[in-house]
């Protein structure tokens, strides 16, 4: 009899234990959830939330349809977000894009990058926030401030996208060739974010009370899992490569000198690209109106002189149709100071600054003699002088003169690149290496005696390079700024590549994500048994946490609860208990 009342009186406790962690959960402060509740749908006070109860929906239809939003706008956020943060290595591009449009310099490219930053990371907060929620058992209500704020980042995505996929459809290359470098580390935060979406779905999922919404809440995030675990088995890389298979690093040429460091086609700017150890230099060649070739990228001068200041009533004036008298009294460097052209560009010493403020446009004599006092190859542009131009039918024999006559480089530091009258440049400069600008069938190339392609980087494919390696013809790639996408054309085997970056590849010792298939098999399996072990123990802590409270049936615990005097009759009697009752 005895031991009997004693077992009474342990379940009579055990239930209160029960009705008090229920008690705590209605009536407590709880400061987390209401910090949670207060930023998502500004719900500060205990009265103005509600939690979930099991089997009901975890809001109202209202939320219901707009969650979906909430979840699309995060999506399009983060691709757009990523589409633009791997583009980063044509923002110069971009920008001057834009001035050619605007008539100004400014970095737009800048702006976009951290407006994209600030609106992903304010819906990821809203998404997280809503998910702690859903793992506390709390009804969602999403506040209407956060709901125009929702609808602002998805359409400022979307539109970003769409103009993109417009108006620079390379990009889309650009985004897959990162994929080959950067998806197995994507595939680790994609498993990492569904351990974390493991607690709300777990949560819901057993505290369901049909089995169909158990399938609908658990089909969906099982599904996304298991394609996350096999997905490397269709990945490729071609940074994961065996030991002692990594070719030689690429040649490094500089783009117009070093743009980063010293303002574009000037001495100063190809004299920075020697010193950091370039291995080439490339250029843009124009004929002035009495016959000089002189580097100049731009149609005209605006954008990289100070002709607005020298010849104001001129400065839209092709740069072809100033003697080279006149060419001579403009300044070269100070808007490199003023307009800084680079996303990311170091401060200069004042020496340098002192040498850039007092930059003159550079004829390509000098140029070429300075390249071949340094040993350096040689590759430019050349830009055909517009109608009415005295030297518009002569300007392919008048660089020649130059490169043949007046600089007399030694002629294998010559890519050469122009493919109008190559038959004739072979016939007159026999020794240049011819260089083609697209890609073509290998007889072809072999047939015009080509050495080497020059392709715009979006074309690259190691497949293609070891093609044109077999035949003894070379590729370099243009332009190649950032660290990730130089490293892939190492990998991939390019012999050069263009860039406005010698300062900073040249200190890549080996390939950025470079890894051999034994260790990148152990890393998949690693972070795919990991992350199966966690999600499995987060399954099984909601599922002990559910069971212990099914010990009290719900409507014990409410009676009790709601008779404040039954409560405060054991209050006292509960506290007074031993710790091992307790």
């Amino acid at each position: 009899m005895e031991a009997r009342s004693t077992s009474l009186k342990r379940l009579k406790f055990g239930k209160l234990k029960v009705v008090r962690r229920r008690l705590l959960q209605q009536y407590e402060q709880q400061p987390f959830v209401s910090c949670l509740a207060g930023f998502y749908s500004c719900r500060w006070k205990r009265y103005q939330r509600e939690r979930t109860e099991p089997g009901k929906c975890c809001c109202s239809l209202r939320e219901c349809m707009f969650f979906p939003l909430l979840v699309a706008a995060f999506c399009f956020s983060l691709v757009f977000l990523y589409t633009w943060g791997e583009g980063k290595n044509d923002y110069n591009s971009f920008d001057w894009y834009n001035y050619g449009n605007l008539g100004y310099w400014f970095l737009w490219s800048l702006v976009i990058l951290i407006v994209a930053a600030v609106l992903f990371a304010y819906i990821s907060l809203l998404l997280v926030l809503a998910m702690c929620l859903l793992a506390e058992g709390q009804r969602l209500y999403l506040h209407w401030s956060h709901k125009i704020g929702t609808f602002l980042v998805l359409g400022f995505s979307i539109a970003c996208l769409f103009a993109l996929s417009i108006l620079w459809r390379d990009h889309r290359k650009t985004v897959r060739l990162s994929f080959q470098v950067t998806a197995p580390y994507l595939h680790i935060g994609a498993i990492a974010i569904m351990v974390l979406l493991a607690w709300p779905v777990a949560f819901h999922a057993i505290r369901a009370d049909k089995k169909v919404t158990q399938m609908i809440i658990l089909g969906p995030y099982l599904a996304i899992l298991l394609f996350l675990f096999l997905i490397p088995l269709g990945m490729y890389s071609p940074c994961i490569r065996e030991m002692g298979t990594l070719g030689p690093k690429p040649a490094l040429i500089g783009h117009r000198g070093a743009p980063m460091l010293a303002p574009e086609n000037t001495e100063m700017s190809f004299l920075k690209t020697i010193e950091h150890g370039g291995d080439g230099l490339e250029t843009d060649v124009a004929i002035s109106y009495d016959g000089v070739p002189f580097l100049m990228h731009d149609d005209t001068l605006r954008r990289t002189t100070n002709i607005a200041e020298v010849y104001p009533n001129d400065a839209g004036k092709a740069a072809s149709f100033f003697s080279w008298d006149a060419l001579q009294k403009l300044n070269a460097g100070k808007w490199f100071l003023k307009n800084k052209p680079f996303v990311g560009m170091g401060s200069l010493s004042k020496a340098d600054q002192k040498q850039a403020m007092n930059q003159s446009i550079y004829t390509l004599s000098s140029f070429l003699r300075l390249a071949d006092s340094h040993n350096k190859l040689v590759i430019f542009d050349l830009y055909r002088p517009p109608e009415k131009h005295p030297y518009r039918n002569l300007w392919l024999r008048k660089v020649l003169d130059v490169i043949l006559k007046e600089a007399k480089i030694k002629r294998h530091l010559v890519l050469w690149l122009h493919n109008s009258v190559r038959s004739f440049v072979q016939s007159v400069a026999p020794g240049f290496q011819h260089t083609m600008g697209r890609k073509a069938p290998i007889e072809d190339l072999l047939k015009h005696n080509i050495v080497k392609l020059n392709l715009v980087y979006t074309d690259m494919s190691s497949e293609d390079i070891r093609k044109y390696a077999a035949a003894n013809i070379t590729t370099n790639f243009y332009v190649v700024n950032e660290p990730w996408l130089y490293s892939l054309a190492w990998c991939s085997g390019a012999h050069s590549v263009t860039t406005n970056a010698v300062h900073l590849l040249k200190d890549l010792s080996q390939p950025l994500f470079l890894m051999t298939p034994q260790q990148y098999s152990i890393m998949w399996i690693l972070t795919d048994m990991t992350s199966a072990f966690l999600i499995t123990l987060i399954f099984v802590l909601q599922w002990r946490r559910e069971k212990n409270f099914s010990c009290c049936p719900a409507e014990d615990s409410n009676s009790m609860i709601e008779n404040g005097s039954s409560y405060n009759k054991f209050k006292t009697e509960l506290s007074n208990m031993p710790a091992v009752l307790a």
